[in-house]
């Protein structure tokens, strides 16, 4: 880790167990993250056309510039799997966690200048199928982000209430659920922004309350990358899981959006 994560892991797991989240201001150096952005551009470049349409997203279907989302790129290239699987990212989603951890998806999430749209308030284990909620989501800002293009807010400590807030289907593309009565008092009262530099690292429970809004900016996109991790303890209904991914898909298809 680089130097300028100061805190040690035990007083970051204080921090993740009372709100939810933890927040580094930068985990990698900044040779590091333009290396980063280096292996992605190539990733787009060399790996995006192997990939699936249930796996890759655009803000405007049938246009390369407003690539919008990404699943399972660790599947298509050694570079990002090794950055998930390695010690530095792991070793936070297991402190955080308390228990062994397994990686389960590398994302990327984007807000293309100026239309990128705002991710609805939502918990990722609603999306997840499993019992106990015990899984994690690190957020890797490849570039700055900000109010204007997009940046996350966190409900503090949303991931104590027990179950999950009830859920509808959101029109986002990427994004099939969000909360359907946020804006609460407490909501309100608990919600921080978290903007920061390329190098920002952000992770959350699987039950913690986040949203972002639109990317406003006309000319700075808003592109970071998602690490999910499942704890050993965490069953999936895999059954259910697979009906819910297969009617999502066919949904999005039938609309007209992958």
């Amino acid at each position: 880790m680089s130097a300028a994560m100061q805190d040690p892991l035990s007083s970051l797991k204080s921090d993740f167990d009372r709100d939810g989240f933890i927040a580094i201001k930068s985990l990698f150096d900044a040779a590091k993250m333009a290396e980063i952005n280096r292996e992605f551009d190539r990733y787009v470049e060399t790996c995006v056309p192997k990939m699936t349409d249930t796996e890759v997203f655009y803000e405007e279907k049938g246009a390369k510039g407003t690539l919008k989302q990404m699943q399972n790129m660790q599947l298509y290239d050694d570079y990002f799997r090794e950055l998930m699987e390695t010690d530095t990212i792991r070793e936070l989603a297991e402190t955080m966690l308390g228990e062994t951890a397994r990686a389960v998806n590398l994302e990327y999430f984007n807000k293309p200048a100026g239309v990128g749209k705002p991710t609805p308030p939502h918990q990722d284990g609603y999306y997840f199928h499993f019992n106990p909620p015990a899984a994690v989501t690190g957020w890797l800002a490849l570039e700055r982000a900000d109010p204007e293009n997009g940046c996350i807010h966190y409900v503090r400590a949303s991931h104590k209430v027990d179950g999950y807030r009830p859920h509808g289907r959101s029109e986002i593309l990427g994004f099939s659920q969000g909360i359907t009565d946020f804006g609460t008092p407490d909501d309100k009262a608990n919600t921080i922004a978290f903007p920061g530099d390329a190098g920002t690292f952000l992770m959350h429970h699987s039950k913690t309350i986040h949203w972002a809004g639109p990317n406003t900016s006309p000319t700075r996109a808003r592109r970071a990358l998602g690490f999910v991790y499942f704890g050993a303890s965490a069953k999936v209904d895999q059954q259910a899981r697979d009906a819910y991914q297969a009617k999502l898909a066919a949904d999005l298809r039938a609309a007209g959006k992958i």
